[in-house]
């Protein structure tokens, strides 16, 4: 690697967004930074992260209202500003693995999950309100209850299959009620 020397126009350049400037200022500090970090990190990705976090310093100071008060010293200053981040790194307590961090345990459903039922719940009854009675018992009992379909054809007095033929006309008339209440189109070929 050949060592640059730099002076107070080669600062300035970089100060005002000398596109080519800027260009070899990254080429040959990132190739010192590099070098600088291979051996204190095995990680190319630390490693870029590092080059990058230097980078947006150095040029943070630059435009600050301080700037660059000794230009021949630019490269001191770089590895400086690399040093300091790569030792912040290391004072910085590693992440805990996310399978270390203990589950908390469960005391029930969340609140968000109970306002959603409460939601879901206001909601049905309002649409239920709308049905028959019939309509309305048998879709409490199966949904809202989880009655057992035998127990529903006894307090209803009627068969299995002309249970299931019920329930097919109250989930329709259900469908069609809160499609009517949402305000979107019936489609006729979707089955309820």
């Amino acid at each position: 690697m050949n060592f640059d020397e730099f002076d107070g126009e080669y600062v300035e350049r970089l100060k005002r967004g000398d596109y080519r400037t800027e260009l070899h200022f990254a080429g040959y500090f990132g190739e010192l930074i590099e070098l600088f970090l291979r051996s204190k990190i095995s990680s190319p990705e630390e490693r870029e992260d590092i080059r990058q976090e230097t980078f947006i310093r150095f040029f943070a100071l630059l435009r600050s209202p301080s700037g660059i008060r000794q230009p021949a010293s630019l490269g001191a200053l770089v590895l400086s500003i690399c040093r300091n981040i790569l030792h912040e790194r290391w004072r910085k307590p590693p992440p805990e693995p996310e399978d270390a961090i203990p589950d908390l345990p469960s005391t029930g459903p969340s609140p968000l999950i109970i306002w959603i039922r409460k939601q879901e719940r206001a909601s049905f009854e309002r649409i239920l309100r709308r049905l028959s009675d019939r309509d309305r018992r048998l879709l409490r009992a199966i949904y809202w209850e989880e009655m057992d379909r035998d127990e529903i054809c006894a307090r209803e007095d009627v068969s299995r299959g002309y249970l299931r033929v019920l329930f097919l006309r109250a989930r329709q008339a259900f469908k069609e009620e809160y499609l009517r209440q949402t305000g979107q189109p019936q489609d006729d070929n979707q089955p309820a």
